[in-house]
């Protein structure tokens, strides 16, 4: 079995483009109960959350929000559209990820996968058993 990997040697932290095409790939390589749930998912890598964004959420600290699930037909965090008109978003936002890197020193690659299957599987209802479960049944696969 061969395995490719992207190998990347950061000397100044990755941007928004690095870490666009690390999400991308990772997308690719979702768990099978995820993939019914990616098919129309765009990734938007952004700074932090907004003012409006913490304001909505009621967060303390931008820095506490990794990532966030976006649906096509939500208006703001709770309020849904009948009609879907937009894909479906899933918002990573690069200064707390970069800090859990840090803290963790974890693989980056690994890291954004990881984020990116606890975001989805947290909005699709799947429980913290099955989310670690597809968390490190996918770690294992990539060994």
């Amino acid at each position: 079995m061969s395995q490719q990997k992207i190998i990347m040697n950061f000397t100044l932290p990755p941007g928004l483009d690095e870490l666009t095409a690390i999400a991308e790939a990772s997308l690719e390589n979702m768990p099978e109960e995820l993939m019914e749930f990616c098919d129309s998912l765009a990734i938007h890598i952004e700074e932090l959350a907004d003012e409006s964004l913490e304001s909505d959420l009621e967060l303390e600290d931008p820095y506490e929000l990794v990532a966030l699930y976006r649906s096509g037909n939500q208006i703001a965090p709770g309020v849904q559209k009948k009609i879907a008109n937009d894909d479906d978003i899933l918002i990573i936002f690069r200064r707390p990820l970069l800090d859990l890197w840090c803290e963790t020193g974890d693989d980056l690659n690994d890291l954004i996968r990881q984020v990116m299957i606890e975001e989805l599987g947290h909005v699709f209802d799947f429980s913290e058993e099955e989310i670690d479960e597809m968390t490190q049944r996918h770690y294992q696969g990539m060994l």
